[in-house]
């Protein structure tokens, strides 16, 4: 097996800066500070305020001598949390054997996925850029055991080793503050005069298990591969829910692209994942509850006619439907919410399709008419249980699946509103008789007998006349 750790160094600036809006500068000033309200301590801070002076760890006193212009968010572990779930679910689209027993990391097979996806250095780009698009500060390591690959990520961003032995020869030179071991044992190994791995590997095993106990040296055995490393594996829950909330309150549609964006490209790095699309999905928009205590969210909902999952179509869909509505408030928090997730099945293509440049397929255009027109003003047509022509078709949701056809004679592709009376007598008859005989359930009852004719011009058209062939003949439409 093949493990890549992929650290996250700054997992709570990261959920901070994919929430602040485009326009928002103070993102740059922010530190995230403990909440102990006593004697608040610096948790993380922006490169801005670090290159200040600021650390981790200082009091926020210190901090704010360092830089004034601070601007403190309490830590928010949850948030942070909620962030690993996504990236895990983008990992998930690369490897099922994904771990989040790691606070700062997701621990990733790759061994079985570089047959599909190339070899590691072709990989890392790709992950590195996809990354990069989600805003996430990351290292990246490979090592035969995951403990391994989290150690030298700790150590060097971009470390491969391939082999048992040439982790073991990696592994002495580290530091032993990189391999995850309780801090008092840190403490303590560093009292005896050891700084490197090697050294610790060199103490004898049964000394070592005496002072410091069983599970440092099954630790140590983990980490070089010496003793096998179960790890609880992540699985992708099955609908999506993500949401932003804003320091301000947000008055125009075009200040919320920006965090309309974000979370269109966290449902679709998720729905990557699962190797499924979205159908119908919904935007929430959330008010302040004590300037309007009446009003409830504004929720939008989003059909698309086929699964989709590529970020600049679901994007310029929600866009389209935005620009379309009015959201009676400003906006605190925004949502997206997606519970259906169905397959995606790619569009069929034939080998040699040529490229169709700016074209649209149907059901791109039709969902793009959809948001801008409203879900009313696009539909498909569907038979009715009923022989009258009048009342044989209905609308039908476009996005539906086709109800099957009934077995009927030939029927006009333009159908008059009503029939109106057919000037002279058919050239010649080409279809037909068809008796029609109904709606006597609801008082419409109706008895012709409908013909394919061809007038006097040369047209083909569809008229009718009573059974008893003495009425005239009455045209109730044209055929293309």
């Amino acid at each position: 097996m093949l493990w890549a750790a992929l650290l996250l160094p700054r997992l709570g600036l990261d959920a901070l800066a994919r929430n602040a809006t485009e326009t928002d500068d103070r993102i740059r000033s922010t530190v995230l500070i403990s909440r102990d309200q006593a004697r608040p301590t610096i948790i993380d801070a922006m490169p801005a305020v670090r290159a200040a002076g600021v650390r981790r760890g200082q009091t926020l006193a210190a901090a704010q001598a360092l830089c004034p212009p601070l601007k403190t968010v309490p830590h928010d572990p949850a948030q942070e949390q909620k962030l690993r779930e996504l990236l895990a679910g983008w990992a998930y689209g690369y490897s099922s054997q994904v771990s989040l027993r790691e606070a700062d990391a997701i621990l990733i097979e790759v061994g079985g996925s570089l047959g599909l996806f190339g070899p590691w250095p072709r990989l890392e780009q790709r992950w590195r850029s996809e990354l990069g698009e989600l805003g996430i500060t990351h290292r990246l390591a490979v090592a035969p055991t995951a403990l391994g690959a989290l150690a030298l990520a700790r150590a060097q961003d971009g470390v491969l080793v391939g082999n048992h032995a040439t982790l073991r020869q990696a592994l002495d030179v580290l530091p032993i503050e990189y391999a995850q071991l309780d801090v008092l044992v840190v403490d303590a190994l560093r009292g005896m005069g050891l700084s490197r791995l090697r050294e610790v590997y060199a103490l004898p095993r049964a000394g070592l298990i005496r002072r410091f106990g069983a599970a440092l040296a099954d630790h140590l055995d983990r980490l070089r591969g010496a003793t096998p490393d179960p790890l609880p594996l992540y699985r992708p829950p099955d609908r999506f829910h993500a949401r932003m909330e804003f320091d301000h309150e947000i008055e125009s549609s075009e200040a919320l692209r920006f965090p309309l964006r974000r979370l269109i490209g966290d449902l679709c790095a998720f729905l990557q994942s699962r190797d499924g699309g979205v159908q119908q999905l919904d935007l929430v928009f959330e008010h302040d509850p004590l300037q309007f205590k009446q009003l409830a969210p504004t929720r939008l909902a989003i059909g698309l006619q086929s699964p989709q999952r590529d970020l600049q179509t679901v994007f310029d869909l929600c866009v389209l439907r935005l620009q379309a509505s009015s959201i009676p408030a400003p906006v605190r928090a925004l949502a997206v919410q997606a519970a259906n997730l169905p397959p995606f099945v790619p569009l069929s293509r034939d080998l040699f399709d040529e490229a169709r440049g700016a074209q649209l397929d149907w059901p791109q255009l039709a969902d793009r008419l959809r948001s801008r027109l409203g879900p009313e003003a696009v539909y498909a047509l569907a038979t009715n249980d009923d022989p009258r022509p009048e009342h044989a078709w209905r609308r039908r949701d476009a996005a539906s699946s086709p109800s099957p056809l009934r077995k009927l004679g030939p029927r006009p592709s333009w159908l008059l509103r009503r029939p109106l009376p057919l000037r002279g007598e058919p050239r010649r008859i080409l279809a037909g008789p068809e008796r029609i005989e109904a709606g006597w359930w609801d008082g419409g009852d109706l008895r012709r007998d409908y013909y394919v004719i061809e007038t006097r011009e040369g047209q083909r058209a569809w008229a009718f006349r009573g059974i008893q062939g003495e009425e005239p003949w009455l045209l109730h439409g044209w055929f293309a």
